[in-house]
C-alpha cells in the first residue's frame, strides 16, 4: 500500500505505432498523464514541496500559492491537500472549464485573472507572487523555482534512459515554466552528449526565435494551453537545447485528433503539438531508425469542452483534418 505521493512518476513509455509505422523511425510518448494529477506537473509539484518543506519554507498547515495555467495547480493541489497544505491558485480565465473544476472539486481556491501581457501586475504570475507577500505564504513560483527542473533531473531522465536502454537519439519538448527541458536534456545529455534535443514552439511564444536568432520573439497566438512564453525562466536557462520547430495551431489540431482515431492516445494540446514536431523530424529523415522521444503531457478529457469541440474549432478557423491516408 502507498500514497498519491508514491505513484508520481515511473509512468511508461509507449511507440506510437501509426507515426513510427508511417517514418521508418521510433516515435515515442513519455506517458505523463498517468500521475495521478493527470499530468507531467505532478513531478514538479512533488519536486518544489519537497524542497521547500527541507529548507523550512513550508510548514504544516501553511498554505501554497501559484500562478498556473492549471495543471501545476492541480499537481500542487493534489500532492499538498495529502500533506494538509491549503492551496491558492490564480490562474488566467481563458483556459479550459475542466481545469477550474478539477482544482475547486480538490479543495484548492481558485483566483480566475484576466489574460493580460506579463509586464502587467494584473498578469496571474504577479497576482499569485503578490499574495505570497501579502500573507507569508509559500510561493512555489514554478518558473523560476529550479526545484522544478531538478525534479526532472532526478526522475524523468533516468527514466526515458532505463527505458530506452541506453539508445536515444532526439529529445522533443515544448517549453512552458521550462522544467521538464531543463531537467531531462541536462541528464540525458550527459549520459549521451550526442543526443539532439529540440524545442517545440506554438505561435505566439519567442522560445523559438531565441534558439534560432538569439532573441525573443514571437508574434501571432495558440489555442494551446501551459506552454509558449515570452521570457527566458531560471529553469529553461539551464536547458540544454540544439534546435527549435515551430507548429501551427492547424498542425498540432491534426495529430490531436491522429493520435485518438489511430493510435488511441486521447492528448492535451501541448502533447499534440510535441508529437507533430517528433513526426516532423521523422518524416524529414525517413527509415534511419531513429529514437525520438517526446511528452505526452496530459489528458485529452482535460481539453474536452474546447479542442474536442467542433465548433470551437470552427470559431477558430481550424478543422481536424486527415493527417495520413
Amino acid at each position: 500500500m502507498g500514497t498519491l505521493w508514491d505513484a508520481v512518476g515511473n509512468t511508461p513509455l509507449f511507440r506510437i505505432g501509426s507515426l513510427s509505422e508511417a517514418t521508418g523511425n521510433e516515435i515515442l510518448g513519455k506517458a505523463e498523464f498517468l500521475n495521478p494529477g493527470g499530468s507531467v506537473k505532478d513531478r514538479a509539484a512533488m519536486g518544489m514541496i519537497l524542497a521547500a518543506e527541507a529548507a523550512g519554507k513550508l510548514q504544516p498547515g501553511g498554505t501554497i500559492v501559484e500562478g498556473t495555467a492549471g495543471n501545476t495547480g492541480i499537481g500542487l493541489t493534489l500532492l499538498g491537500r495529502e500533506r494538509g497544505y491549503h492551496v491558492v491558485v490564480t490562474m488566467p480565465d481563458n483556459q479550459a472549464r475542466e481545469k477550474y473544476e478539477f482544482l475547486e472539486a480538490m479543495g484548492a481556491e481558485v483566483r480566475r485573472v484576466p489574460v493580460v501581457p506579463f509586464s502587467n501586475p494584473a498578469h496571474f504570475y504577479h497576482q499569485a507572487r503578490a499574495l505570497s507577500e501579502a500573507h507569508g505564504w509559500f510561493w512555489a513560483n514554478q518558473f523560476e523555482n529550479t526545484s522544478n527542473g531538478d525534479a526532472h533531473y532526478q526522475t524523468t531522465g533516468p527514466e526515458i534512459w532505463d527505458q530506452c536502454e541506453g539508445r536515444v537519439d532526439v529529445l522533443v519538448s515544448a517549453v512552458g515554466s521550462g522544467g521538464t527541458i531543463s531537467g531531462v536534456s541536462r541528464y540525458l545529455k550527459e549520459k549521451n552528449p550526442a543526443l539532439k534535443v529540440v524545442l517545440v514552439d506554438p505561435f505566439g511564444s519567442g522560445l523559438y526565435c531565441h534558439v534560432k536568432e538569439g532573441k525573443v520573439e514571437g508574434s501571432g497566438g495558440s489555442i494551446t494551453e501551459g506552454i509558449g512564453i515570452m521570457r527566458l525562466t531560471e529553469n529553461f536557462r539551464r536547458a540544454r537545447v540544439d534546435d527549435a520547430l515551430r507548429v501551427s495551431d492547424q498542425e498540432m489540431v491534426e495529430m490531436l485528433y491522429h493520435l485518438a482515431a489511430r493510435d488511441a492516445l486521447v492528448v492535451g494540446t501541448s502533447a499534440a503539438l510535441n508529437v507533430r514536431a517528433a513526426y516532423e523530424l521523422a518524416r524529414a529523415r525517413p527509415g534511419e531508425g531513429l529514437r525520438i522521444v517526446t511528452f505526452l503531457c496530459d489528458h485529452g478529457s482535460r481539453y474536452a469542452s474546447k479542442v474536442f469541440n467542433r465548433e470551437f474549432l470552427a470559431s477558430k478557423g481550424l478543422e481536424p483534418r486527415p493527417l495520413l491516408p
